[in-house]
């Protein structure tokens, strides 16, 4: 982002245009996100969008970084005092997948950069990156594939269980 708003008003003018932008996403998939059509979508001047973004990747980056802080925000209290990886691994996987299917431009950007998710987690849980990387990155790739398929939903939990189980001690919780 070019700013960052400070004001309430200006906050909120930024949120309408990355609502605006999910879904052109969710209409058209990247193709149909531009500076243009969000201006077009929100009503506002084109000199507003380009305030707070400098292009369409600009947008989808501020997107991504919402719904990183939206899941962060609905995930964290369900981790507190999680002493297990099996109630992690579930509450993280099923609310990616409502995510998925429930909030606007996620299914096509969801959070962007895996490293970034993999440092988020890490810390929610008091845990090393490296072995979280490896997991956000295997239940990414099956996930994005085969997130209609309960059966391989399954699958890829009990994968994060027995990788994560071996590699890490239990998380911490309540940190």
């Amino acid at each position: 982002m070019r700013r960052i708003p400070v004001q309430r008003r200006s906050a909120e003018k930024v949120d309408r245009m990355l609502d605006a932008a999910a879904a052109l996403l969710d209409e058209g998939g990247y193709d149909a996100l531009s500076t243009r059509t969000v201006a077009a979508r929100t009503g506002m001047p084109i000199g507003s969008i380009y305030r707070f973004f400098s292009d369409k990747r600009s947008l989808a980056d501020a997107l991504t970084r919402r719904n990183l802080e939206h899941f962060v925000a609905r995930i964290e209290p369900k981790l507190a005092g999680a002493r297990q990886w099996d109630p992690v691994i579930d509450a993280v996987v099923d609310e990616y997948l409502d995510m998925k299917a429930t909030v606007p431009g996620f299914a096509v950007l969801d959070f962007g950069d895996n490293r970034e998710v993999a440092r988020t987690l890490a810390g929610l849980l008091g845990v090393g990156v490296n072995p979280i990387l490896v997991a956000v990155e295997a239940a990414d790739a099956l996930l994005r594939a085969h997130h209609d398929d309960p059966e391989l939903v399954e699958e890829t939990k009990q994968l994060l269980r027995s990788y994560l189980g071996r590699r890490l001690p239990p998380p911490v919780g309540d940190r």
